[in-house]
């Protein structure tokens, strides 16, 4: 999978777990877009055909839901919950964990707002 992590999903565990898991990741700072508005970052992610992942899931389902009224698509957006509860916080090991079980379920990923905590 393509994956984009916005400014709030950077980490260098994170990325290295899921290029060892396969897949293509890229940060804000590939593109000099560190510290650019979430709108910003979703577009790239649309231009670039990339499945977005992020912890800021309030801003990114708003604009999910933007696209999806004005009938829009977008390559998938993938949010990682954190609660500050361990219980159900992801770890990096854990995130890799549910985008590959979301794979496996083959659910569509685009045109969607998976919220990968449920996936664990």
């Amino acid at each position: 999978m393509r994956l984009y992590l916005d400014d709030d999903s950077v980490n260098p565990l994170l990325a290295r777990l899921l290029r060892n898991a396969g897949h293509d990741v890229q940060f804000p700072q590939d593109v000099s877009l560190s510290g650019e508005p979430d709108s910003v970052h979703l577009t790239h992610a649309i231009k670039d055909a990339r499945v977005l992942l992020t912890r800021n899931y309030r801003d990114f389902e708003q604009l999910h839901n933007l696209i999806a009224a004005a009938q829009g698509h977008h390559p998938g957006i993938l949010v990682v919950r954190q609660d500050n509860d361990p219980k159900r916080d992801l770890s990096p090991r854990g995130i890799v964990r549910a985008i590959t079980k979301l794979e496996a379920a083959e659910i569509p990923i685009a045109d969607s707002y998976h919220i990968l905590n449920q996936w664990r």
